[in-house]
């Protein structure tokens, strides 16, 4: 295998082990993570900073609001001021709770998803700043725990449902986070078209000095009519320097 493919797996699972850290890891982890690929001083000093873009303290915390914006904040208070009417549980009772639950009993399920539900800003907080709004984060973690919560009769151990429920909130919120990235790049490369089509036709309009048809561009720019008909489509008709048809 490639070291950049090494390399990039590895550097995956440092920053998957550093949010499962509540967005924390130590020198010494990723060192060790690395160990294999003798990275030099400065190399490292570049996995460093990655992780310090990607909100994931090195060796001190980071602050999981600093990201926020004002309205933000705001939700984010009048969230938590509303989770503050659920009843609280005592450690034996929330026991109680997780493995009537992994039996399948509804009430139990309901109410763990209840005392579950304050965990989701949390970890919320911790994918600010990449994309999503902190409401939209909010969500697709009640999704995914509304979800965790029907599926917990393949554990052994009610111990073992926490972390479960938890990293299933924390991959539906990176899943939300990869598609939006993913959208935002399509878009980026649809307004990069339209925008090459609008040029050439602006170009051949100054030399012109009338509005292009479809066959003049074509033939001054080399675009091929389906690039050029794609982006006066896209752009809702609104390339004026080419002339309607």
């Amino acid at each position: 295998m490639a070291q950049e493919t090494v390399f990039a797996e590895i550097l995956e699972e440092v920053r998957k082990k550093a949010r499962a850290q509540q967005n924390f890891i130590t020198k010494t982890e990723v060192e060790e993570a690395f160990s294999a690929l003798s990275l030099s001083a400065e190399q490292m000093e570049m996995v460093y900073d990655y992780l310090r873009q990607n909100k994931i303290g090195v060796d001190e915390p980071v602050d999981a609001d600093a990201c926020l914006e004002e309205e933000e904040k705001n939700y984010l208070d009048d969230y938590l001021e509303t989770l503050r009417a659920i009843p609280k549980a005592t450690d034996g009772e929330r026991e109680a709770i997780t493995l009537s639950a992994m039996a399948g009993d509804a009430d139990a399920i309901k109410r763990l998803t209840e005392l579950m539900l304050p965990e989701v800003p949390q970890i919320a907080r911790l994918y600010t700043g990449q994309g999503v709004s902190l409401e939209d984060l909010i969500g697709e973690g009640n999704v995914a725990l509304s979800l965790g919560v029907t599926m917990l009769g393949a554990l052994e151990h009610a111990d073992e449902a926490q972390g479960m429920l938890a990293k299933m909130m924390m991959d539906a919120m990176e899943d939300c986070i990869a598609a939006s990235a993913a959208e935002e790049k399509s878009d980026r490369k649809i307004a990069d078209k339209v925008n090459k089509v609008a040029d050439a036709a602006n170009a051949l309009k100054e030399e012109l000095r009338r509005a292009v048809t479809v066959e003049e561009l074509m033939e001054e720019s080399g675009l091929s009519r389906k690039a050029i008909e794609d982006a006066v489509r896209i752009s809702g008709g609104k390339i004026e320097s080419i002339a309607a048809e």
